[in-house]
């Protein structure tokens, strides 16, 4: 984990204070809260940072990585399975670490622009979401190739 210490970029950024005993404190409400309540900052796009609050550190990271992990053990059904976590491990490390992250972001925000209109009901149909991930299926298959390695 990089070791960041936090600056302030973006008045609007809610400010989150993670102290020693592992609680987290909300300075725009002045109340602490949950790791659940953070998650919900999350799923309603809310600009948030945690901090450490005696060294500043920003832990923003490791805080969502907690809550994926979360996510993932209590989930039926992992986003993440066994081969997939196995590959990106992989990376680490590897020189094209950087190029992995960039990759999976833009086809993230890929699907996150999909998603849009399908929720809004302009694009009725669950076609184009399977030729989507149909696509992105090949894409992984022939990025992975490339390190000769395999989904």
């Amino acid at each position: 984990m990089q070791n960041k210490h936090f600056k302030d970029s973006s008045p609007s950024t809610r400010i989150i204070k993670k102290y020693p005993n592992r609680r987290l404190y909300d300075t725009d409400t002045s109340t602490y809260i949950t790791i659940s309540e953070i998650k919900q900052l999350v799923m309603e796009h809310e600009s948030f940072t945690v901090v450490d609050a005696k060294t500043g550190e920003d832990l923003t990271r490791s805080v969502l990585l907690q809550i994926i992990l979360e996510e993932e053990a209590v989930n039926g059904n992992p986003m993440f399975t066994a081969p997939v976590l196995t590959n990106m491990i992989r990376f680490y490390g590897h020189a094209m670490q950087g190029m992995m992250g960039e990759y999976l972001e833009k086809n993230i925000q890929s699907l996150m622009d999909l998603q849009a209109p399908m929720v809004k009901g302009v694009l009725g149909t669950n076609q184009m979401l399977q030729q989507w991930q149909d696509h992105m299926h090949q894409q992984t298959d022939q990025f992975l190739a490339t390190f000769g390695l395999k989904r």
